[in-house]
């Protein structure tokens, strides 16, 4: 039987219930198709893809159109799936109104269900903004990749008091705003904890412990493709990179000793 389409209203009723969420990132139509049927509740199609799909060395060089780009066709294959917009380095920032524009573009042309945005308290009139336009939004906080620079790097974020405080406060904050959700990168379980059980809203972790409404990993870390650097939170599934490498050296192979294309593969003329 087929699945019922994901919607904001399930996923805070999981939260109710104590059932984790499960999201995973996906860029294109192939990759997301395979994300929905496995059931997944939430496909993230983020600006990671920057780093993963397109090789730059950070997220912050993603443009609007690139984002756009990998969301048209992410959304092409998902039935089911909650489908997230990541909004890139430098589309929400100068101005509430030029964050509405641009949010609105995933919603009208990408056929997303919601976008997401990096930042604490600062964030919250941005969020309140697109909200209040009708287009929910999805929070993050800790480690937040576009500004990485600002935070010394990719370092986990809340591990002193003050810090931590600006962090629940954040999470709060964004929470009034009307975020619907907010994920949680890198910060201590128990800080990832508290703020969970402070908020309504589900909380989605990466790198910030069990205790999180759900959680959420890069599809190329999960499956083994992407070999620059793997993140300590994360768990490689499979290891996709060495089998396919493999793959297309016998590939390379057969081609070149002359056994591919065979009989099997190739098409004989008709016989009268």
């Amino acid at each position: 039987m087929d699945r019922k389409k994901v919607t904001i209203s399930d996923m805070q009723g999981k939260k109710e219930r104590a059932q984790k969420i499960s999201v995973m990132t996906a860029y294109d139509f192939s990759t997301a198709g395979l994300v929905d049927q496995a059931g997944i509740d939430v496909i993230l199609v983020g600006d990671s893809l920057g780093m993963v799909v397109l090789g730059y060395d950070s997220t912050v060089p993603v443009t609007m159109d690139e984002m756009l780009h990998h969301c048209k066709a992410a959304s092409r294959g998902v039935k089911s799936s909650f489908i997230i917009a990541d909004m890139p380095f430098m589309s929400y920032h100068v101005s509430p109104a030029q964050a509405v524009e641009n949010a609105g573009r995933f919603l009208k042309e990408a056929a997303c269900d919601c976008v997401k945005i990096e930042g604490g308290s600062d964030m919250a009139p941005t969020v309140r903004a697109i909200v209040r336009a009708g287009i929910p939004v999805c929070a993050h906080i800790g480690l937040t990749p576009q500004t990485a620079t600002m935070l010394s790097g990719f370092k986990v974020q809340g591990k002193d008091e003050e810090s931590a405080k600006n962090l629940v406060k954040s999470a709060k904050d964004l929470e009034d705003a009307g975020a619907f959700m907010i994920v949680m990168e890198c910060i201590p379980d128990l800080l990832a904890k508290e703020i969970t059980e402070a908020l309504k809203i589900p909380t989605i972790g990466i790198g910030a412990g069990k205790d999180c409404d759900g959680q959420v990993l890069v599809y190329h870390d999960l499956v083994g493709l992407f070999e620059k650097f793997t993140p300590k939170f994360v768990k490689q599934y499979v290891n996709l990179a060495p089998q396919i490498k493999e793959a297309l050296v016998s590939f390379k192979e057969d081609v070149e000793n002359g056994t591919f294309p065979g009989p099997e593969h190739s098409f004989p003329m008709k016989k009268e």
